[in-house]
């Protein structure tokens, strides 16, 4: 009988493991994109119109040194998370009377039928007639951001709770705020934690473009007003400087405070797939 040569398992190499890794994946995607860019200002070979990434990490790091840009970041974020806790507040107000009341639920649905579609923009002159120039008015647009979107995904999940997790907490005694706080939102945390993440990225676009409308208007602001005061100086680099600080702090908000948060509740409580 002959013997039978059973084959060896052969291990990846190192290199195809390491690209098999979600970092470096997005790494080999920014280094592509950042290829693509440097190479194609260098052919367009006009600054003006589009700097190269040199030019533009040059001018950051100029505006980082300066102080300038720090300080601009910081004023920005100060407004963004004054508005953004405002926002998720109301909304969590709002959702809370909609799962506890029909009236609750008539008035939620009817106002995010009414205000959800309008955009924040649209708002500015009424926050500059009611408010006048300045942090009220950016915060004013800013909750309006927020509130719908963050309203309707913690709504949403409410919905989705299953009727027997529902009943489980009627017949433990629970009701009101109890309910909703032991039973309602742990149950659709996930849907609360995408309307979160929504609700900040809406919170942060509207925040720059109002900037750029309030920062003209009161010469201060935020990231918004560098990148006007750079653009009418015609620095395109540090206009593209002050966008790119807008997608790191991005970046950042999303990678490490909402991953975590990911991490430490909805996937540690095994109710998403990891």
């Amino acid at each position: 009988m002959s013997d039978i040569t059973v084959p060896k398992l052969v291990r990846a190499p190192a290199l195809r493991r390491a690209l098999e890794g979600t970092p470096w994946r997005r790494f080999i995607i920014l280094a592509g994109f950042a290829l693509a860019w440097e190479l194609y200002a260098r052919w367009l070979d006009n600054a003006l119109l589009l700097p190269t990434l040199g030019a533009t990490l040059s001018a950051l790091w100029s505006a980082v040194l300066s102080g300038e840009l720090p300080n601009r970041a910081a004023t920005s974020l100060r407004v963004l998370i004054t508005g953004y806790a405002l926002g998720v507040a109301v909304a969590a107000v709002l959702t809370t009377l909609a799962a506890l009341s029909r009236w609750g639920n008539e008035a939620l649905g009817l106002l995010t039928s009414m205000f959800n579609p309008l955009p924040a923009i649209a708002l500015l002159p009424i926050a500059l007639l009611w408010f006048g120039v300045g942090t009220p008015s950016l915060i004013f647009v800013i909750v309006h951001s927020v509130l719908w979107p963050v309203a309707l995904a913690c709504y949403g999940g409410f919905l989705a709770v299953p009727p027997t997790l529902r009943m489980a907490g009627r017949n433990l005694g629970l009701s009101g705020g109890r309910f909703v706080a032991e039973i309602l939102v742990p149950a659709a945390f996930p849907q609360i934690l995408s309307g979160l993440r929504i609700g900040w990225a809406f919170a942060w676009r509207t925040l720059i473009a109002a900037e750029l409308v309030f920062g003209v208007s009161a010469r201060s602001g935020g990231i918004g007003w560098f990148i006007y005061t750079s653009r009418a100086q015609l620095e395109t680099a540090s206009v593209f400087a002050g966008l790119l600080t807008v997608i790191l702090i991005g970046l950042v908000v999303e990678g490490v405070i909402f991953r975590s948060l990911t991490r430490i509740t909805v996937q540690r409580w095994g109710q998403v797939q990891t």
